[in-house]
Order: C-alpha cells, then structure tokens, then sequence
C-alpha cells in the first residue's frame, strides 16, 4: 500500500502538526505501508528556510526512515492576508509540480490542514495518481479565521467555505484531531465517515532525552523558584496576554516566576506589554528543537497551557498537554469544553482556569505556590491517563483498519 502524506509542516521544524504527522508515517511504516512525505522547504514558525535549505527548489531525504520530498515556498514575516495567501498558494502550486513529476502512482492521499488550499494540489494529485483521498482537519478553516479576526473579507470567506466542502465531499475519508472537530464536520455531512484520528506522544522518545539538572541554576533560577512554563507558539490563538496579567497580580511574589518559550507573529508584541508593565517575573525562552525544550518542561514546576475565551475552542485539545503529560508535568489549563473535561474533570492531571481571566489565573497559581505537594499526584495521573487512552500505535493501527474503505479513486 503506498501512502502520500501532503503537508506544509514537518520536522525539523517543531510543532504539533510536525510531530504527529511524523509519528503517523512511522507507525504506519511499522503496519507495512509504503510511506512518502511531500512537503515544503522548513521554515516554520520563524518563516525564514532553515540552514540548508535555502536556495533550493526541491530536495529529497531521508527524516527516520521516512522518504520526504521538499520543495519551495514562498516566506515571509508580513501580517498581511494577501502574503499569507501567497505562501500559502506558492506551495499549492510547487507540491503539485513535484508530486506530478517526482511521485509514482499512490494508493492514498493524507493532506493535512490548514491551510485549507492544499487540498487543491491533493484534490489534482489524487486525480492523476489514482488515490483516495484522506482530509485531515487540525483546524476548521475558515471558521476559526473568521472568529479569531485573521480573515474578514467576505468574499475569501465564501470562496474558502466552499472549497472546505467540496474537499470533504471529495475525500473518502475525513479524519479530525479532536472529537469537537469530527462531531462539527460529521453534523454537516452525515453520510462522509469521520474519523477522530487522536493526537499524542512518543512516550518513550521523550523519555531517551535526558533531564538537565544544572538548568535551572545555569538560567538563574533557584530550586526554590516555583517556574510556570508556557513551550509552544506565541500566536493569536492561545490569548498569552492572560500570562502577563496574572504575573503582574503576583509582582510581590518574586518566587513565582512565568516562562514563554518559543516565537510565533505576537512575540513581540507580548515582549512590549511585558516592558509597559515593568514585569521582572516574565522570561522569554527562543524557539528551539526538541531535544532542547524537553530538559525546560522537567526543570519547571507547572505547564501553563491557555487558549482564548472562544466558543470554536471548546473542542480543542491543545497539543501541549500530551507532552508535558508524558514527562508528568501537572498542567494549569485555559480551555473550556472537551480539553477541560478529558484532562482536568476526567484524568485529574492538573486544574482548570477561566480563559483569559488573570485574577482567576493568579489565584490558581497562588494555590498551587502555597502547595506544591500536589503537583506529583497530577503529573502521575496525567501520564497514566495518556498512556491508557492516547497510545499511538493503538491509534495509527485503527486507522490503518480503515484505510481499505470506500472506491478506488476520489468520488
């Protein structure tokens, strides 16, 4: 069986997308599927093609036994839509020229989204190479655009509904990241299967990296520092904000001290209100990989994961519990709806706090200062919780089950 994974984003940039679409390919490798990678130049989220890759308008390697096609993509760090949209359409356009002439005939098509466009190359591909094509939904687009304000023009608005439909009718599979996903698209087209293709982690890869015992005093940070870690992208979704304000409540606590690792389009707009705010308990980490982030998330105390205050986000599931989860980090969580109710009410691996509210933030914090002896009891229930129902060899072999379904080519 040979299998196409289509996406904009794969290591060795890191982020969610990235990891789970690499534990994918190499699980399903391991079922026997013949697995090929077609993606672009690495550039994500800095938006600037890493060292290496520059200059170039394909390349093939080879990323732990997984054979991945790159090719080029426009970058750049501009807000505005219509350079969004050229990024976007540049690697719609190069993925379909290098999957047309670099990629034999495939059984399926995985593409992955947002961005919503690259379900025309997929779509296009599908066609010439004789797949069934899989939409994989990470996000709802354009609904989540519209609602966080990215999107406002009407018209881009219609046109790119239109194509969310069209991909899913065309698709003999639609696969979802979260049950608020699969439950939104299934109520929209009841007769298309959906498939809750469940994220996670890579226990045991985490587990290899080892802890960094001198970090915390090599960063300046005592033992008696009670560290608040925020690891991920600094964007207009998670409402980072909330941060800030809770540590300027708590200025008079010096031992209570919050860290943001990572970059993304509002870093430095967070790093100005950290400044107008006179804040000396805020850090900020650089984005860095993997292997470098996890000795972070063991130095610190508690994971802080916040989203805003939005009715879309009740059913997301931020990628950044499973991988505090799976090194027993109790986490402090700012979402409503499915995340809160699996993670906090369900599992116990943390508390819960009103998104965007920073008094409520501050207090939980306080809390949790004033007693650190249940932070282990959480972590460890964490990880029993996501090894018991997010295991991703349990995932990828369900999903495999469902790969011989439907017709042979799109509908």
């Amino acid at each position: 069986m040979k299998f196409l994974i289509l996406t904009q984003y794969f290591p060795p940039e890191t982020g969610a997308p990235q990891n789970r679409l690499l534990q994918l390919a190499k699980r399903l490798q391991k079922l026997g599927v013949e697995v090929t990678v077609l993606t672009a130049m690495p550039n994500y989220p800095q938006m600037h093609v890493y060292k290496g890759y520059r200059g170039k308008f394909y390349c093939f390697e080879l990323i732990e036994g997984i054979p991945v096609h790159r090719c080029w993509i426009y970058t750049g760090t501009s807000k505005a839509i219509i350079l969004r949209l050229v990024n976007y359409f540049s690697f719609v356009k190069t993925s379909f020229l290098v999957g047309l002439y670099k990629l034999g005939k495939q059984d399926f098509i995985l593409c992955e989204s947002p961005p919503l466009f690259l379900g025309i190359s997929a779509w296009l591909l599908s066609i010439i190479k004789g797949a069934r094509l899989i939409f994989n939904v990470s996000d709802l687009w354009p609904e989540s655009a519209e609602k966080l304000g990215l999107v406002t023009n009407r018209t881009l608005l219609n046109m790119s509904t239109w194509l969310e439909e069209f991909l899913y009718r065309q698709s003999v599979l639609v696969t979802g990241q979260t049950r608020g996903i699969v439950t939104n698209i299934a109520s929209r087209f009841p007769r298309k299967p959906v498939f809750w293709l469940k994220n996670g982690v890579d226990i045991e890869e985490l587990s290899a990296i080892p802890a960094d015992p001198a970090w915390r005093a090599s960063h300046g940070f005592s033992e008696d520092d009670f560290l608040l870690l925020y690891a991920g992208i600094l964007g207009h979704a998670q409402g980072l904000e909330v941060i800030l304000k809770a540590a300027n409540l708590l200025r008079n606590h010096p031992k209570i001290k919050f860290l943001l690792a990572g970059s993304g389009p509002l870093r430095d707009d967070l790093i100005s209100l950290k400044n107008n705010l006179q804040l000396t308990n805020v850090y900020f980490l650089d984005n860095r990989p993997k292997r470098e982030v996890v000795p972070i998330i063991r130095a610190a105390d508690v994971a802080l994961i916040p989203l805003r205050k939005l009715e879309l986000f009740k059913g997301a599931i931020p990628s950044k519990i499973f991988e505090n989860l799976a090194m027993r980090k109790p986490i402090l969580l700012g979402v409503e709806g499915e995340a809160l109710e699996l993670f906090i009410d369900k599992a116990g691996a943390g508390w819960g706090f009103e998104p965007e509210n920073a008094e409520d933030l501050a207090a939980r914090v306080f809390f949790l200062f004033e007693n650190q002896h249940l932070l282990n009891e959480a972590g460890n229930r964490g990880y029993a919780f996501l090894k018991q129902e997010f295991d991703l060899d349990k995932v990828a072999s369900e999903f495999y089950q469902l790969l011989p379904m439907g017709t042979s080519g799109p509908k």
